[in-house]
This record gives C-alpha cells, sequence and structure tokens, in this order.
C-alpha cells in the first residue's frame, strides 16, 4: 500500500437505527445540545451534533413524538426557510436531568466497534515508508547510512522500537523525524461510546485537525457526505510524555463533576506515534513502564475499566518509540527486551559526521571556520575526554563562541583561545567545593 494513498474515509450515518447507539442517549444527546447551544433549525442541529440532516430530523422527529421538542414554525432569519424547534417543558426537565447524569453534548459518539472497524481501515502497521521520504523526514540531522537502514524497516513495520545511547545525540529528534515521515492523515473520533458511556478522544492538544471542509449552501456539490463528521481528520498523531509519565495516565479520565470519560494518552496516539523519552528517569521503574504495555504491544489490543470496575478492550495501533540513556540490559530483564521489537543504537558521530555538523552549524549561524581553532579542538580538547563526540556539542560550542565574541565587542570568529572558553563551559572541572 503506498504510503500517501488516501485512508479510507468512515462513511457517513444513513439511518437512525443504522447508528448501533442506544435510542435513549441519543435522544439525550440531542436535548442536552439543544438546551446548551441554543440551536434551533435542523442543518444548526444537525452539525451540532454532527450527524446528516436527514438522521438529525429522524432524531428530532423521535423527540416531537414524545413530546420533549416543539415545532416553532421557520420565521427565523437565520433558518433559511428551515422548520425550527424549541424544547417543551418536559425537554428542557429531560435535558436537566440528562446533563446530571452526564454533561456530555455536542458530537454523536461512535460506537466502539465501529471505531475498531476504522482503526483497522487507517491502521499504522499499513504504511509502507522508503529510504528518501525517511532520509527527508530527518531534514538537516546527519545521520549515518546504517541508522536509517535500521529506523526504515522499524517503523514500516509499525511496531515497537527502543532506542538507546549516550544523551545528547539526537534520540528525540529523530523520534520526532519518524513522525514527520508519517506524512498522512487519519480519522479521529471526537467521542467514542461503550456500555452506554461516553469517552471523549478527539484532543486538540494532540491531534492537529487538517483544513476543515465547510460547506458553500449555494454550491451543488454538498461534500459533508463525503465522510462521518461524528470524526476529525487530522495528521497521525504524535504523543511525547518523558520523565513526567506515570502509570495512571495510561488509564481512562473519569471526570466526577462532568460525569464524563477522557482517553488515556496511548488511546488518543492510535493511528500514530507514542514517544516515551527519557525512560529510567520516572518515578516508576523502567520494567514496570514497560510491562503495562506488553498486552498491547503483542495483541493489538489495550485494557480499559470503567469507574464501575467493568474492563473492556480497546484497539491498540500505535508504534511506541522509548528512548533511553541507559543500556537496556541495565534497566530491562530478558523478557522485556524480547518483547521490543527493534533496540537501535544512537551514538555520538563519527570525527567526519562532527566535523560536518559543525561545518553545517557554523554556516547556519554565519561563524567562519577557521582551520587553526579546528586542529586544536581535534588535537588538544578532544583526547582529554577520550575523542568521545556528541552531536549537540557542535551547537554548544559555536553559540558560546558567538557569545564571548559578542561580549568582547569583536567580529564572530573562532580561534584556539575562543575554544579554550567554550570548551571550559562545556564541562565543569571536579573539584571539591568547601561548604
Amino acid at each position: 500500500m503506498n504510503m500517501h494513498a488516501n485512508v479510507m474515509a468512515p462513511p457517513a450515518p444513513r439511518t437512525l437505527a443504522g447508528m448501533e447507539l442506544p435510542q435513549v442517549m441519543m435522544r439525550d444527546i440531542l436535548l442536552k445540545t439543544i438546551f446548551r447551544m441554543n440551536v434551533s433549525g435542523t442543518s444548526e442541529i444537525a452539525r451540532a451534533i454532527c450527524l446528516p440532516v436527514p438522521v438529525a430530523q429522524e432524531l428530532v422527529d423521535l423527540a416531537r413524538a414524545q413530546r420533549l421538542l416543539e415545532a416553532m414554525g421557520t420565521l427565523n432569519a437565520n433558518s433559511g426557510n428551515e422548520m425550527t424547534y424549541q424544547l417543551t417543558d418536559a425537554g428542557k426537565a429531560r435535558a436537566l436531568d440528562a446533563l446530571a447524569q452526564s454533561e456530555y453534548y455536542g458530537a454523536m459518539p461512535v460506537p466502539l466497534a465501529a471505531y475498531r472497524e476504522q482503526v483497522a481501515r487507517q491502521s499504522i502497521r499499513n504504511i509502507q515508508i522508503t529510504r528518501d521520504q525517511l532520509t527527508a523526514a530527518m531534514g538537516n540531522l546527519v545521520l549515518p547510512r546504517t541508522l536509517i537502514d535500521q529506523l526504515g524497516p522499524a517503523v514500516s513495520a509499525g511496531r515497537s522500537i527502543l532506542m538507546y545511547g549516550p544523551p545528547g545525540n539526537g534520540k528525540s529528534s529523530i523520534s520526532n523525524g519518524i513522525r514527520e515521515a508519517l506524512g498522512d492523515r487519519i480519522y479521529v473520533p471526537r467521542a467514542i461510546e461503550y456500555s452506554g458511556q461516553v469517552i471523549t478522544v478527539y484532543d486538540p492538544i494532540v491531534h492537529s485537525a487538517a483544513e476543515e471542509e465547510l460547506d458553500d449552501p449555494n454550491s451543488l456539490r454538498r461534500t459533508s457526505g463525503r465522510f462521518d463528521t461524528r470524526y476529525v481528520r487530522c495528521e497521525r498523531p504524535t504523543v511525547i510524555t518523558g520523565g513526567e509519565l506515570r502509570l495512571d495516565m495510561l488509564d481512562l479520565v473519569y471526570n466526577p463533576v462532568a460525569r464524563t470519560y477522557q482517553a488515556p494518552l496511548q488511546l488518543k496516539s492510535t493511528g500514530g506515534v507514542f514517544i516515551i523519552d527519557d525512560l529510567g528517569r520516572q518515578k516508576e521503574p523502567p520494567q514496570a513502564i514497560v510491562n503495562r504495555w506488553i498486552v498491547p504491544l503483542e495483541e493489538n489490543r489495550d485494557i480499559l475499566a470503567l469507574q464501575s470496575g467493568e474492563k473492556f478492550e480497546v484497539p491498540f495501533d500505535t508504534l511506541v518509540v522509548f528512548s533511553t540513556n541507559f543500556h537496556p540490559n541495565e534497566i530491562f530483564d530478558k523478557a522485556a527486551l524480547r518483547r521490543i521489537f527493534f533496540k537501535i543504537k544512537i551514538d555520538g558521530p563519527s570525527q567526519e559526521d562532527f566535523l560536518k555538523i559543525f561545518a553545517i552549524v557554523a554556516r547556519k549561524k554565519k561563524m567562519p571556520l577557521d582551520e587553526a581553532a579546528l586542529i586544536h579542538l581535534l588535537k588538544v580538547k578532544y583526547p582529554t575526554i577520550g575523542n568521545v563526540y556528541a552531536n549537540y556539542q557542535p551547537v554548544f560550542l559555536i553559540d558560546q563562541m558567538i557569545a564571548t565574541c559578542d561580549f568582547e565587542g569583536i567580529p564572530r570568529q573562532m580561534s584556539p583561545e575562543l575554544i579554550d572558553r567554550a570548551w571550559a563551559n562545556m564541562f565543569v572541572k571536579d573539584e571539591s567545593i568547601v561548604n
């Protein structure tokens, strides 16, 4: 499957019966939405609950038959000759009663079973990326060719990846590059329904919505029927967590005041990438964090629990990237390591790549290169730390020299003496400080 092939969109519901949601729940969401959003015309109501007009009309008719809504006629200037509706006293009472049970209103949720089907249609495991796409996504990172050799198959497999190696060598930048390489769009539900409970999924912080296609009411070709608007078309999501990650962040979030659920981070990242940066810096031991992912990684499903204690399965379709500065053998047992599909060591650059990065950074920051300064750096300075190069060092050293030149009021330049001053700030001398 071509990586940029269009993901199949979820088809819009055609009838109320085809929605596969409890009728009372749909009716109550309709009443709560009219009450909270003050909408009155059918197309306005349909937009608010994210349903096609004919299906919204069916729901309105149902509420009218139960005397919860009444028609007000078509005298409303905004309604474009549409019939408008308002809540009856019984309808208001029912709306308030329903709001006391759950504050959720607006977009109709998608039943979990229908959501599962959509996840399969847009699975991250369907993506094939080429070497060119991955290299382009890594932008200006200077990476050894062998690293792309390893990363490519890992990303295309959509399994789990462990990146490890000394700090300051761009593990986080590489994670972001993986996200860029994915490039296509998927459909994220605003909310899903399981067992009569609504769980909100779409989160503007995690999901960047692609351009909204608004209908032109005068146009003959209406676009809204093209996909189910209970979903938002988004770029593949990326969730990045670091030292702040706690295991309870991976549970359903219940809001006791609004009596609604919010999807946990890994469910929001479905169809995309979940990056756990700085593994080993969290309060929980790395082993415990990886254990939490074992079932999802092996079986492509995750288990969540409602307040009542009832457990249910949701799809797990996420590329999980673990990144750590520790050696894997220090933080995992063999069983955990076996379950992480790809292990990729991200080392510091070779001397040749270090010089390449140094030259790129200098050019970007308009700092002229100086041969004497570079020879001093490579022959005098680096041997003192065993010639271990790191990707962050060129930026650090050049920024330090720029700051010194600006302070001294001299044109930007590098010299052995300026290298010495920059180097002194990169490493702190070991000494005991008397308190």
